[in-house]
């Protein structure tokens, strides 16, 4: 696993150390973690922009606020996860890939809390009961 610190490793291991919140992007196969402070990355495809000086896309991350009560996780499934044509079975892959790469980032970062999908992106759980 390849961990970016942005902007540099001292700063953000001293967010961390001081239970400041932190965002990670976590690539999808969970060998690049980007991961800064909160305010330093601002929002994910900024973070992403800044750390590595291009405008790669942010869609294929994870994306997640983390501090020492909890990891949330803002879920929201591409259309082309997986190359997978049914939205359900798409979403269903997402979330068990997600649940298995995202505590792996997070332990290698010193966290071992739970992960938290907030509510407004809980609107992809019912349409996998449809």
């Amino acid at each position: 696993m390849n961990i970016i610190y942005y902007p540099d490793e001292p700063n953000v291991k001293k967010a961390i150390s001081d239970d400041e919140p932190i965002m990670l992007l976590i690539s999808f196969d969970g060998e690049r973690v980007i991961v800064s402070e909160l305010d330093e990355g601002f929002e994910h495809h900024i973070l992403l922009s800044k750390a590595t000086g291009s405008d790669a896309e942010p869609h294929k991350f994870y994306r997640i606020i983390a501090d020492r009560e909890g990891a949330d996780w803002t879920f929201v499934c591409p259309p082309d996860y997986c190359s997978m044509t049914r939205k359900n079975k798409r979403t269903e892959r997402f979330f068990k890939d997600g649940m298995t790469v995202i505590p792996e980032a997070l332990k290698a970062l010193g966290y071992d809390v739970p992960i938290n999908i907030p509510k407004r992106y809980r609107r992809h759980f019912n349409m996998m009961g449809d």
